[in-house]
C-alpha cells in the first residue's frame, strides 16, 4: 500500500523532470516578484508614509506660527514668539531677553498659559 502511494507521488516527478524544473523556475520568479512587492509595501507603510506625515505636520506648524504663541525649541527652551519672519522668529525667553531662532528649531506649539504655569 505504501509503495502504491509512493509511486503515485514520485512517478510524475521523475517522468517529467524537465517540465517540473521549468515550472519551479517560473514559480520561483513569481515568488520573487511577490516578495518584492510585499517588501516595498512594508517600507512604504512602515517608514515612508509616517515620515512624510510628520514632515507635513511640521511644515504646517511652522507656517502657522504667530506673535504670542508659546513654543518649545529643539533644545528644550520655552518662550513666547514676539516677531515672525520668513525663516526666523524672535522669541522672548525671559524679561528683556530675546533670541533669534530658525523656524525649523521650533518643535512644538504649547497651549496658551503654559509659561505662566511653569513659573
Amino acid at each position: 500500500m505504501m509503495d502504491l502511494l509512493l509511486n503515485i507521488i514520485a512517478t510524475p516527478a521523475h517522468a517529467d523532470a524537465g517540465a517540473m524544473a521549468a515550472a519551479g523556475a517560473q514559480q520561483s520568479s513569481m515568488s520573487f516578484v511577490v516578495m518584492f512587492v510585499i517588501f516595498f509595501g512594508f517600507i512604504y507603510f512602515a517608514i515612508w508614509r509616517p515620515q512624510n506625515k510628520r514632515a507635513r505636520e511640521q511644515q504646517e506648524m511652522m507656517g502657522s506660527l504667530a506673535n504670542g504663541d508659546e513654543v518649545m525649541t529643539a533644545g528644550g527652551v520655552v518662550g513666547r514668539i514676539t516677531k515672525v519672519g520668513e525663516d526666523f522668529v524672535t522669541m522672548n525667553i525671559a524679561n528683556n531677553v530675546e533670541v533669534f531662532l530658525q523656524k525649523t528649531s521650533v518643535v512644538n506649539v504649547l497651549p496658551k498659559g503654559t509659561i505662566k504655569s511653569i513659573e
